[in-house]
């Protein structure tokens, strides 16, 4: 669990970042309709929860850049008959008591609270073209504030967009998040164990979504990290494949990519094994290509390294590999260089990994790819998709849909891969599925 001091450091940090005389505004998620009066199970902004802690919808972050940084949240207001029905809130006594806010305001006050805030500031930063609603907000207290210019009110001159700052700050992840990040690979990789366990058991694709689920659940991960990809056959060689909804044919591939979310940290795992549990020649080879191409992948990562060398690794290994089986031919200098391995290996090495799934932060610095750096968290992923469309390549191949994922620290000296303890290599997998 993350303390609520380390919650307030990270708000004295980001307001540090800020010219003096400026002002952060940082809004929290609401909750969204599904259909009729039934909503979506709430799920906080990233930022605001980074920031905050805090897991209550409709509520408003301000961060005041001066000489004490102050922290000022606008939440919903106590409501004993509301809270009957759908919970205690925490109020604003709570919000300074509980979340060490130096001010709280009921949220119904922004329209006149707001503009006293932004008065006599320079600037003010929040997520641009990020949110419609806090946009028009600020536009409203602006307009307040301009209709005072002749009483001597400074009006904020700057709109300034706060994700690079906050981004940066997301991108490296504290002792108590990785722990909160191992708790959601340890629980992930148990969900893809019941499935490569349950596989030949069942007869559809969503009946191993319903496995991953039940086990996410049961052990603390309350929400999915994204939208669980279950693809069987050629649904395999579809990236993001979420129908779920097809029969799981044996001596087919299944390639399962899900995570669970942890007190909304996210894990990211995907692993590809045979229905009928053991692997043929030809799945077998491409697999371990794959497999050969994640662990050298994984093996370079180390402070220092660009973000895209990690990816050249893998694209070499890979063009190899494919012209070693047939299914490409050439130079493999040449055909890396014209990207011959496209149709095959269409998406990037990875990506960061933390309180979003495709998490914050830059790839790229000033123009350069960005070195990795002690608590960074990426993902490892390499595949090769060789569906049936693509032309010219020998039928044994079609339909051979692979993808290997797993999560990585950067540490001092090297890396820590979050899930290593699921099963990876095929005599593992196949070891297991005979359980």
């Amino acid at each position: 669990m993350i303390s609520q001091q380390e919650y307030q450091t990270r708000r004295n940090q980001l307001a540090k970042k800020l010219p003096e005389g400026s002002i952060a505004i940082i809004p929290a998620a609401r909750e969204v309709l599904r259909n009729g009066d039934a909503h979506y199970r709430f799920r906080q902004d990233s930022n605001f929860y980074y920031l905050t802690g805090f897991n209550e919808p409709d509520a408003l972050l301000v961060l005041i850049r001066d000489e004490s940084s102050q922290s000022i949240l606008f939440s919903r207001t106590r409501n004993p008959a509301e809270e009957q029905w759908t919970g205690k809130r925490l109020g604003q006594d709570g919000a300074l008591s509980e979340l060490g806010m130096h001010a709280a305001f009921p949220i119904g006050s922004v329209a006149e609270e707001l503009p006293k805030l932004l008065s006599g500031k320079s600037a003010i930063y929040y997520a641009l073209a990020r949110n419609p609603d806090l946009e028009k907000t600020i536009m409203q207290s602006l307009v307040t504030l301009k209709g005072q210019v002749r009483r001597g009110v400074k009006v904020p001159d700057q709109l300034c967009d706060l994700e690079p700052i906050l981004g940066e700050m997301r991108l490296f992840k504290s002792d108590a998040e990785l722990d909160l990040m191992r708790r959601a690979a340890t629980i992930s990789v148990k969900a893809h164990e019941q499935a490569m366990r349950r596989c030949k058991h069942l007869e559809h694709e969503y009946q191993l979504e319903a496995e991953l689920i039940y086990e996410f659940s049961r052990h603390g991960c309350r929400s999915v990290a994204y939208d669980p990809i279950v693809g069987c056959g050629e649904n395999a060689c579809i990236l993001h494949y979420t129908d779920n909804n097809k029969p799981l044919h044996r001596g087919s591939l299944v390639l399962i990519d899900a995570g669970g979310e942890y007190e909304n940290y996210a894990a990211d795992i995907t692993r590809t094994f045979p229905v009928n549990g053991k692997f043929s020649p030809e799945q077998k080879s491409i697999y371990e290509l794959v497999l050969k191409a994640q662990k050298a992948g994984i093996a370079a990562v180390k402070p220092g390294l660009p973000w895209n060398a990690v990816q050249q690794i893998m694209i070499r290994i890979l063009t190899e590999g494919l012209c070693a089986l047939g299914i490409l031919q050439g130079d493999v200098d040449e055909l890396v260089a014209k990207e011959a391995y496209k149709p095959f290996y269409m998406h990037n090495s990875g990506h960061w990994l933390g309180l979003d799934v495709h998490d914050c932060g830059l790839y790229k610095v000033h123009g350069e790819w960005r070195p990795l750096e002690p608590g960074m968290v990426l993902t490892v992923e390499p595949g090769l998709y060789i569906s049936s469309t693509i032309p010219g390549v020998d039928k044994r191949w079609w339909d051979i849909g692979v993808r290997i994922e797993d999560d990585v620290v950067v540490t001092k000296t090297g890396h820590e891969v979050l899930t290593a303890a699921l099963p990876v290599d095929v005599d593992e997998i196949e070891a297991l599925m005979r359980d």
